[in-house]
């Protein structure tokens, strides 16, 4: 019931793009991101701010689990066009993948597989 203005400050104060709500920080209530904000505030104008975080968040969440592949988390963030993927095991929260931890890892890999194919390529020459 925290209200959207609320929410916003908490989002700009941890220099986020999303919070999972929950009413215990365990059980996923829903999401809510700053596409919903906008959302809101394009609705309902200056009064969207009053608006709480239940009225404009998701609630079917797509989740994923934690033995899931950042390949198909990716996949699923195209697909469906979302940019955060809370993680929930035995049907509890235990973090949250966004497209940011995703892009991170795939450089990662791109980097190795440099590094890989030169130290190959240097090891041959």
């Amino acid at each position: 019931d925290t209200p959207l203005a609320r929410v916003c400050q908490w989002l700009r104060a941890k220099d986020i793009g999303a919070v999972v709500v929950s009413a215990d920080g365990r059980h996923l209530l829903g999401l809510l991101s700053e596409r919903h904000v906008i959302e809101a505030l394009a609705h309902h104008g200056a009064t969207a701010m009053s608006l709480k975080a239940e009225d404009v968040m998701t609630r079917a969440v797509v989740t994923c689990g934690r033995e899931d592949s950042v390949t198909r988390i990716m996949h699923v963030m195209t697909e469906r066009r979302i940019r955060h993927i809370p993680v929930v095991e035995d049907g509890a929260l235990v973090g949250i993948v966004s497209i940011g931890d995703v892009v991170k890892h795939r450089l990662d890999e791109a980097d190795l597989e440099t590094r890989v194919l030169r130290d190959t390529y240097l090891a041959r020459h």
